[in-house]
């Protein structure tokens, strides 16, 4: 008689143990950062002099000239630009490995948002 021996070859972490309680898939984890972390990345983008020259001034110029010419707001270009910078401000602060690890897809729609809302401010007044 032959009897075979399972060794588990991965850790299953809390997942496999069966002890994951339902509110740790809906209840955001606290990621220990002890400020707004939408804010702060907006507040990166407008002022970090490569990333402003090279990616967030050519979008928000794009941008104006659309609302100029009486078109809507092209969200996917501000959409790549966020997504660049939250990439760019994980590298610059070594926050995490990578920014899907600290920003959820909402704080990146509110980045989104808030740049559009305060930037278009900005528009009407005549920059860019």
């Amino acid at each position: 008689m032959i009897i075979q021996v399972q060794e588990q070859k991965q850790d299953t972490g809390r997942v496999g143990s069966g002890n994951m309680k339902i509110n740790e898939f809906t209840t955001p984890q606290d990621t220990g950062l002890k400020f707004d972390l939408v804010d702060d990345a907006v507040v990166f983008m407008r002022n970090d002099p490569m990333f402003y020259r090279k990616k967030y001034f050519p979008a928000m110029a794009s941008m104006a000239d659309r609302v100029r010419n009486g078109k809507d707001i092209d969200r996917s270009v501000i959409g790549s630009v966020v997504d660049s910078g939250i990439n760019s401000y994980c590298k610059k602060y070594n926050l995490a490995k990578g920014p899907s690890e600290i920003f959820t897809a909402d704080d990146r729609n509110s980045i989104i948002e808030k740049i559009c809302s305060e930037e278009l401010v900005e528009i009407d007044k005549g920059a860019y």
